[in-house]
């Protein structure tokens, strides 16, 4: 079994013990992303809609690094802090994604690590 570890600068380096993400047999696994931008931990909160499109922006990033894109996500999962966010959240995620419509699970979660509102993984194919 071959596993390649997916790295990129343009996303934020993992605080614990994984990758940013994993492809194996032509897939890849973004590991859930919050929005923190690559710089580092201190990136301000912002709106759910600023959160949202970081949160995409690196799982783009990271599709990159694999030879992927966003257009190549098979499924995401997004986590957020409270359902009352969703429309809002709908709307960021489809101005981004544009015409692909992945498989897709939103799950109400409470309250995220520092206080985040949204967590997104993926998993799309390498070109």
């Amino acid at each position: 079994m071959t596993l390649r570890s997916i790295t990129t600068d343009a996303a934020p380096t993992p605080a614990g013990h994984y990758n940013q993400a994993i492809e194996h047999q032509g897939v890849v696994y973004v590991a859930g992303q919050l929005p923190i931008g690559p710089e580092g931990r201190d990136a301000p909160h912002g709106t759910i809609e600023q959160q949202a499109a970081q949160c995409l922006r690196n799982v783009e990033a990271i599709l990159e690094a694999a030879g992927s894109g966003l257009d190549r996500v098979l499924q995401m999962t997004i986590y957020i802090s409270d359902m009352e966010l969703w429309p809002r959240v709908n709307a960021t995620y489809a101005e981004i994604m544009g015409d692909h419509r992945p498989a897709r699970a939103v799950v109400p979660v409470g309250p995220l690590h520092h206080g985040y509102l949204i967590e997104i993984q993926a998993q799309a194919a390498v070109r």
